[in-house]
């Protein structure tokens, strides 16, 4: 299982692995097992956005088990939250903003423990 960071400038978090666009996002969802997943709005200019993802995630059912909307496009997040919201997915918890620093350190210390073990 992984946890997925979408943004195309920010600096990824430490267990995470990082997308910088849309359809690379997709395409780890649409393969791999998403823990947690943390959406940008914004992915450059006359690029597909956070919100295409989020379109595509509703398309083809695949969801992490986890969201977490870090843009800070309060348009753009309100959007996605909004979308995810409204299509009710089984089990997954969204949360309208960034992960709080507890999250990050425990995702960075299981992929540390992780890494120990292997």
């Amino acid at each position: 299982m992984i946890n997925v960071y979408l943004d195309d400038v920010r600096p990824c978090p430490q267990g995470f692995v990082v997308a910088r666009s849309a359809s690379d996002c997709l395409l780890l969802l649409s393969e791999c097992e998403v823990n947690v997943l943390s959406l940008d709005f914004e992915l450059g200019f006359g690029e597909p956005n956070g919100l295409t993802v989020v379109h595509g995630m509703i398309a083809g059912g695949h969801y992490p088990r986890e969201v977490y909307v870090h843009s800070s496009s309060k348009l753009g997040r309100e959007f996605m939250v909004r979308d995810l919201r409204a299509a009710e997915p089984v089990g997954v918890v969204i949360h309208d903003g960034p992960m709080p620093d507890h999250v990050l350190d425990a995702i960075a210390a299981s992929k540390d423990e992780t890494q120990q073990d292997g």
